[in-house]
């Protein structure tokens, strides 16, 4: 039935609308049969355990729950399930009588603007990472969350499929190095299990754990009519659907990263994490990055055994296996993180160029202007209406500010990360604070002091303030405040310090040269 019902629905006479010409593409599990501008999505009668559209009931289930679900991001693409009457002969696209089929109609968009296509091309830049994080933040931040008893999320539920990838690629691998490789992989995540396993109950009952999108890679993303849209959420398995928003995150920056992507995979992580304020959940994110990656990297060993491929194609898919179980390893490596203390007025430039540090030298930069802000409810956005010394400026605030500042970077350099800190940290106290999360963990901390003239000071803050959607508030009369009682480096801070000036030429990549070379960084 099925295969005749796909030749009969390429007649253009068989839909609801005006079309030309009808062409099919295929998948492993549905048909889509493409009609103009419209696409008509059909599942195959298949059953494969963990994907169940065997029966009528079923295949209409999941036409609804894939419209339900790719509403949440995608409403201008999925547009309803619809009924196919008739016969599979003389199919009806959305006709009367008796359904005997059914299929998720959806609009066409161009595939030149799938991300995929675009990192190809080279064309994927931190614009077009930016409209997507800020949607993915707000889809997560709005999401259903799994209850605390759910059986979604739970540390059992995290770790399962992760040991089936092991198992099943055992099956598959037959040189000895790559079953090495294997058994190492195997043996960091029990023992990173063993390790987070507290944390994921904690976040379970936090409300992290949330009905995702499932299947977060460049090739689900688009752009289209000059929107960013993320389509193609998994609507047939709830497991793989309800996940702690670290597994969601994590697949993005994965999939980033296995194709080289490596400064906006810093970008983005850097963006989320602001976004959201979820800084926590870097504690868990090589465990996922690496069952991500061994997804990916048991997919392609998956194929290896099809009758008729050629040598050739056999060498193509141990070589893709590897890149990712390679990727997977390095996510096992530990690094000694350091720490950057920005110290500077307004105006000086910390926020640009902090911003380039954490894209050439992989730190994760946090905002006072930010954390201030958050800390008393605001989005980063937001105007506090503040005056000096008043509001969500006066000294309790600050102090509140500094501590929250301090507590991010300990809990980020205990797991693992650099961190950048873009603060002015212009009082001695502030600048101690800081810095002794780093010291009393044995670890490197700088101090950049960005400098430049009054008149660049004041020039740059009357452009910044004409600007929309900017964090910062200071205005001329706290700048003077600031430059009236800034504290004086001590002597024994100097030998700390990093003085830069952001208004000479070339002053970004001095600052990253600086660094790599005063931090040993390769």
């Amino acid at each position: 039935m099925s295969q005749s019902l796909i030749e009969a629905l390429q007649d253009s006479t068989c839909y609801p609308h005006p079309v030309s010409h009808v062409s099919l593409r295929e998948t492993h599990i549905s048909w889509v049969l493409l009609a103009g501008d419209h696409a008509y999505k059909i599942k195959k009668p298949l059953d494969f355990g963990f994907l169940d559209f065997s029966t009528l009931e079923k295949r209409r289930h999941f036409c609804e729950e894939e419209i339900r679900l790719n509403s949440r991001l995608a409403s201008d693409i999925y547009l309803d399930a619809v009924p196919i009457t008739g016969s599979p002969d003389a199919p009806i696209i959305n006709g009367e009588g008796e359904p005997f089929e059914y299929a998720v109609h959806m609009r066409v968009f161009d595939n030149e603007g799938l991300f995929s296509t675009l990192q190809a091309r080279g064309e994927l830049t931190e614009a077009h990472m930016d409209d997507m994080v800020d949607q993915l933040v707000d889809f997560h931040q709005r999401a259903e969350q799994a209850a605390p008893d759910s059986a979604f999320g739970t540390p059992e539920a995290v770790h399962a499929p992760t040991r089936q990838n092991f198992e099943q690629l055992r099956e598959l691998l037959e040189d000895s190095t790559d079953l090495a490789r294997l058994r190492r992989l195997e043996q960091w995540a029990d023992e990173s299990y063993e390790r987070l396993a507290p944390l994921m109950t904690e976040r379970l009952r936090q409300g992290f754990v949330r009905e995702t999108h499932g299947d977060m890679h460049l090739g689900n993303v688009v752009q289209s009519d000059g929107r960013v849209l993320i389509f193609d959420c998994i609507e047939f398995n709830d497991d793989l659907r309800w996940n702690d928003v670290c597994c969601e995150l994590a697949f993005l920056l994965m999939d980033l990263e296995v194709r080289g992507e490596w400064a906006l995979s810093r970008h983005v992580l850097d963006r989320y994490l602001e976004r959201s304020g979820d800084y926590e959940l870097v504690r868990l994110l090589p465990y996922y990055k690496a069952y991500r990656a061994m997804v990916r990297a048991k997919i392609a060993m998956f194929r290896v055994n099809q009758p008729g491929l050629e040598e050739a194609e056999k060498r193509d898919i141990h070589a893709e296996y590897r890149r990712y179980a390679e990727l997977a390893e390095r996510y096992t490596e530990l690094e000694i993180p350091w720490l950057l203390v920005s110290v500077g007025v307004s105006g000086s430039g910390k926020s640009r160029f902090t911003q380039q540090v954490v894209r050439e030298l992989g730190s994760i930069r946090i905002r006072s202007d930010i954390e201030r802000k958050r800390l008393y409810g605001l989005t980063p956005d937001a105007d506090s209406d503040s005056a000096i010394d008043s509001g969500i400026y006066t000294a309790e605030a600050t102090e509140r500010t500094y501590q929250r500042l301090g507590e991010l970077a300990g809990m980020l350099l205990d797991a693992g990360f650099p961190v950048c800190i873009d603060a002015t940290a212009l009082r001695r106290v502030q600048r101690d604070r800081l810095r002794h999360e780093a010291e009393k963990r044995g670890l490197q901390v700088l101090t950049i002091s960005f400098e430049a003239d009054e008149a660049t000071l004041k020039r740059r803050i009357e452009k910044r303030q004409q600007q929309r959607g900017e964090v910062s508030e200071a205005g001329i009369e706290v700048l003077g405040h600031q430059l009236a009682t800034r504290e004086p480096f001590g002597d024994d801070e100097k030998g700390q310090v990093v003085h830069l000036d952001t208004t000479a030429e070339g002053a970004s990549h001095r600052l990253v040269e600086l660094l790599r070379d005063r931090l040993h960084l390769s």
